[in-house]
């Protein structure tokens, strides 16, 4: 059995942070640092239109849209969409000095993008995905030369609110990682409706084709998690010699079934991405 991941303590976070954005991701975030102890008097909220949750932690002392100074800002969390960067990073400089770690969880937005608007930051490039509003998502994340061990550490940290990081030293690679794991999980939507449709087909009533497409979804991705076997050896021990899986799997590992067929959509994202990134 895994063990479960080691929570982050962050009450010892040195400085103000400041979250801009506080959408679906930044709020994940924010839940997840102020769960792992984050003092919310050391939190700012920069946000035009914050909701109601978000306004809600005023009443713990989270500071939202505050006029005037915010103090030393240890870590600057840029959580907006991609294309308000260029309105909104020139506005953020003013914020940052040579102890702040600015950590950009914006897709498609480069170091070298970050880096013409932040000259001379720390500058942390991250890649979460969507299971981070359960704790359980995967961010990736890489660094400029600036970052020094103390910033990753407590970039580091932020991240591991949401779920498991790991870190890369090759920045090309985030276009293939935001194509596996950033949108990874709507690969994984996609195979519980065509699971639920296909059950529809076989003859089942719809509701029951959905629970049950649903439910082995979510519960195959749990004992995953759960356990140290690789994923092969999970699909062998379901999978008994000329049974109803084996047939299933014969039709799903064929030439030209599941396998090439998410390769090429995974490089097909990959491709979109450097797209986007210009």
């Amino acid at each position: 059995m895994a063990k479960p991941a080691k929570q982050h303590s962050l009450e010892s976070t040195p400085g103000t942070l400041v979250l801009v954005g506080a959408g679906k991701m930044g709020s994940a975030m924010l839940d997840g640092w102020l769960d792992r102890k984050l003092p919310p008097k050391q939190v700012v909220v920069i946000e035009p239109q914050p909701s109601k949750p978000i306004k809600a932690l005023a009443k713990r002392g989270v500071r939202i849209n505050p006029k005037g100074d915010v103090g030393p800002v240890a870590a600057l969390v840029i959580a907006v969409k991609p294309q308000m960067a260029p309105e909104a990073l020139p506005l953020l400089a003013a914020l940052i000095d040579n102890k702040t770690v600015v950590v950009s969880i914006m897709a498609g937005r480069t170091l070298a993008f970050l880096e013409k608007s932040l000259p001379g930051a720390a500058i942390v490039r991250a890649m979460p995905n969507t299971p981070a509003a359960i704790g359980r998502g995967i961010t990736v994340a890489v660094g400029n030369k600036k970052v020094a061990a103390p910033a990753r550490k407590l970039a580091h940290a932020l991240l591991a609110a949401t779920g498991s990081v790991e870190w890369i030293a090759d920045e090309t690679l985030m276009d293939a990682v935001t194509a596996v794991s950033g949108s990874g999980p709507a690969y994984v939507f996609l195979l519980a409706e065509t699971l639920a449709r296909a059950g529809t087909a076989a003859g089942l009533p719809a509701a029951l084709a959905e629970k049950l497409a649903r439910e082995t979804v979510a519960g195959s991705g749990e004992l995953l998690h759960r356990s140290p076997l690789p994923a092969a050896t999970l699909r062998q021990n379901v999978t008994s010699p000329g049974g109803t899986t084996a047939a299933a799997l014969d039709v799903l590992m064929a030439k030209g079934g599941l396998d090439p067929l998410l390769t090429n959509a995974v490089a097909a994202a990959t491709k979109r991405g450097r797209q986007l990134a210009g």
